[in-house]
C-alpha cells in the first residue's frame, strides 16, 4: 500500500499542472476531489497491473518440477488475469517453448515473450515443455475457472458444469469468489454458491468448512455425498463440530437420494414390464385361442428384430438423410414379416396338431431350433449392431441420481399403443368378434358359420405379428442375436398363465406387476435369486388360483 501511495503522489502533481488553467471555472475543493478520484483510479490500474501474469510466472508454469509448476499455476489463477487463458491454451497446444529463465509463445516462426507480450528472439536452448496428465488436468480446471469471468453467459454456464463434474478444491476458491462477486444471473449465482461450498470443504478455516458443509447438506447429488464421505476418512477432518455436521449432511443427502433410487427401480420395473406385455400379448392370443404352447414365439420376436436391422441397413445406404425415421418404417415391416412366418407355420405344421399339446410343444420347439440356425446361417452367430435414432438417444434427468432413458420411455409408450390397438381390434372389429367367439365356444362358432380354420390362421398370424413388434422394440434396448427370444419365452408364458389365459387385462397387470416385482427383488437379493423367487411365487399363486388373475367368462360346450 505504501508503494501505491508513492505512485499516486507524482500522478497528483502532474494532473494538477494539467488542470490548473481551468481553476477559474472550478472551486479548489472540486479540483481536489477530482484529482483524488483520478489518482485512485490510476492506482487501481497500477494495482491490477501488478497482479497480471508476469514473465516469471509464465516460466514457472512451464518449467520445473510438477509440484512447483502446480503451485505457480494456482497463484496465477488466483489473480484471474485474462492473459492466463490464452497462455494455457498455447501450452496445451504445444506452442510454448522454455529456456533457462524465460517462456515464449510461438506463432509460426516468430516468438513472443510470455507474460510481456513483446516479440523476442528464441534462444537456442529453448524447447517444448513436458505436460503430464496431472498438469493437464490442473490446466483444464484453471481454464474452466477462468471462463467463469467470461462475458458470455453460455460460456460461464458451461464452465460451471465442467467444474461441478470434475470437482474443485480450495486452490480455486479465490477465483470462484471473484466470479461470484460480479455474477448477476440468479441461476448461475446459485450454482456458484454451491461450487464455492464444494471448494470450501477443504479450506484451512474451520468456520468456512462448517458453512460449506451446512450449504451442501441441502444438496441431493451423489457426487456431493461422495465428497463429504471422503472428509469422514480418518485424519481428513479434525474439527469435531465440522465432522458432526458432515455426518448429518451425509444422512440428509442419502435420504433424498433414496427417493431417486426407489423411483429408478420402479421405472426400470415398468420398462421391463412393458416389454413383457408386448412379448406376452401375442402369446396370450395364440395360447388363449388354440391352446398351442408355441415354443417358437421367441424366434418370431427374433424375426421382427432382424427385420428392423435390415430396414436400418436400407435406410443407412439409400436414405441416410432420413435415418432417424427408420424405426417408424421398421414397425410395419417387423409386424408383417413375423405375421407371414407365423401364418406359414400354422398352415403347414400346427393345424395338424390341434388337441395334442405335447406334440405341439415338441414341434414348435423344433421349429424354434430351425429358425435359430437359419438366422445364424444368414446373419452369423454374432450380435448385429442397431443404432438408436437421435430422438431416442440420451435421457431425461429428473433427479440428480435418476435419468429416464428416452428409448425406454418410447418403448413404454409403444407398448401402450400396441395394447390399445389390440384391444380395439378384439372389441370393435369383425375379426375380433370371431376370435372371441372361437375362443369361448369353438363348436358353437362353427355351427353359426364361422370358418374356424381361417380364424385360427389369422389369429396365429396376429399373435406372431405382435411378437415381431416386440422384437422391434427390444432391438432398441438390447442386443440382437440368434438367441434373442430365448431370454423372454419363459417370462412370457409366466405372464400369460398368471394373468389368465386369453385375457388382455390380465396380461397387462401380470406383465407390469412381474416387471416391478422382479426389479424390486433384484435390488434386494440379486438377479438369480429374484428369478427363482418370482417363479416360486407364480407356482404358489397358480396352486391357489389356477384360472389366473382374470378368469375366462362365458360357457363352453366342452365343459
Amino acid at each position: 500500500m505504501s508503494l501505491l501511495r508513492e505512485a499516486r503522489r507524482p500522478c497528483r502533481r502532474v494532473l494538477l499542472c494539467l488542470v490548473q488553467p481551468f481553476g477559474a471555472f472550478f472551486s479548489r475543493g472540486f479540483l481536489s476531489l477530482l484529482l483524488t478520484g483520478a489518482c485512485l483510479g490510476l492506482g487501481t490500474l497500477l494495482g491490477d497491473a501488478a497482479h497480471a501474469l508476469t514473465p516469471q510466472q509464465a516460466h514457472a508454469i512451464a518449467a520445473g518440477e510438477t509440484e512447483e509448476r502446480l503451485k505457480a499455476l494456482q497463484e496465477a489463477a488466483a489473480t484471474g488475469d485474462a492473459a492466463l487463458g490464452p497462455y494455457l491454451k498455447a501450452l496445451e497446444d504445444g506452442a510454448v517453448r522454455v529456456s533457462a529463465s524465460q517462456a515464449f509463445v510461438m506463432s509460426g516462426s516468430s516468438a513472443v515473450l510470455a507474460g510481456a507480450g513483446t516479440p523476442s528472439a528464441l534462444p537456442a536452448d529453448a524447447q517444448e515443455p513436458m505436460i503430464n496428465n496431472r498438469l493437464r488436468g490442473a490446466i483444464a480446471a484453471v481454464q474452466s475457472s477462468l471462463n467463469l469471468l467470461s462475458n458470455d453467459r453460455e460460456v460461464r454456464a458451461q464452465a460451471l458444469r465442467q467444474l461441478t463434474t470434475a470437482g474443485v478444491d480450495a486452490s480455486q476458491l479465490a477465483l470462484i469468489e471473484k466470479a461470484l462477486a460480479v455474477e448477476t444471473d440468479g441461476e448461475l449465482r446459485a450454482s456458484l454458491e454451491k461450487l464455492k461450498a464444494l471448494a470450501s470443504v477443504a479450506a484451512e478455516d474451520s468456520a468456512k468448512r462448517l458453512a460449506a458443509v451446512q450449504r451442501l447438506a441441502e444438496s441431493g447429488e451423489p457426487s456431493v455425498r461422495s465428497l463429504l464421505q471422503e472428509r469422514l476418512a480418518p485424519g481428513a477432518e479434525t474439527d469435531a463440530q465440522v465432522r458432526s455436521a458432515i455426518v448429518r449432511a451425509v444422512a440428509a443427502i442419502e435420504s433424498r437420494l433414496a427417493w431417486g433410487e426407489r423411483l429408478g427401480i420402479i421405472f426400470s420395473g415398468i420398462s421391463l414390464g412393458s416389454i413383457l406385455v408386448i412379448v406376452a400379448l401375442g402369446l396370450a392370443i395364440t395360447y388363449g385361442l388354440m391352446g398351442v404352447i408355441n415354443m417358437a414365439h421367441g424366434e418370431l420376436m427374433m424375426i421382427g428384430a432382424y427385420a428392423t436391422y435390415l430396414v436400418q441397413g436400407l435406410f443407412r445406404q439409400w436414405l441416410p438423410g432420413a435415418f432417424d425415421y427408420y424405426v417408424l418404417a421398421a414397425v410395419p415391416v417387423a409386424f408383417l414379416s413375423a405375421a407371414l412366418v407365423g401364418a406359414a407355420l400354422e398352415r403347414t405344421v400346427l393345424r395338424w396338431l390341434y388337441g395334442r399339446p405335447l406334440e405341439t410343444l415338441l414341434a414348435t420347439w423344433g421349429i424354434s431350433l430351425i429358425l435359430i440356425q437359419a438366422v445364424r446361417t444368414l446373419f452369423g452367430a454374432q450380435n448385429v449392431p442397431l443404432e438408436n435414432p437421435a430422438w431416442m438417444s440420451g435421457g431425461l434427468a429428473v433427479l440428480p441420481n435418476l435419468t429416464l432413458p428416452y428409448n425406454r420411455m418410447v418403448i413404454i409408450a409403444f407398448a401402450g399403443l400396441v395394447l390399445l390397438g389390440v384391444a380395439l381390434l378384439i372389441a370393435r372389429t369383425r375379426l375380433g368378434l370371431m376370435v372371441r367367439g372361437v375362443t369361448q365356444n369353438r363348436r358353437m362358432a362353427s355351427c353359426v358359420g364361422v370358418n374356424t380354420a381361417r380364424v385360427d390362421t389369422l389369429a396365429f398370424a396376429l399373435g406372431s405379428g405382435i411378437a415381431g413388434l416386440a422384437g422391434c422394440a427390444l432391438s432398441q434396448v438390447g442386443n440382437v442375436g440368434p438367441d434373442l427370444g430365448q431370454a423372454y419365452i419363459v417370462d412370457a408364458f409366466m405372464v400369460v398363465v398368471l394373468g389368465g389365459v386369453g385375457q388382455l387385462a390380465g396380461t397387462v397387470v401380470a406383465g407390469l406387476g412381474l416387471g416391478v416385482l422382479n426389479k424390486l427383488l433384484e435390488d434386494w437379493a440379486g438377479a438369480v435369486l429374484a428369478k427363482i423367487m418370482v417363479l416360486v411365487f407364480i407356482v404358489l399363486f397358480i396352486q391357489k388360483r389356477p384360472q389366473g388373475l382374470f378368469a375366462m367368462r362365458g360357457r363352453s360346450a366342452e365343459a
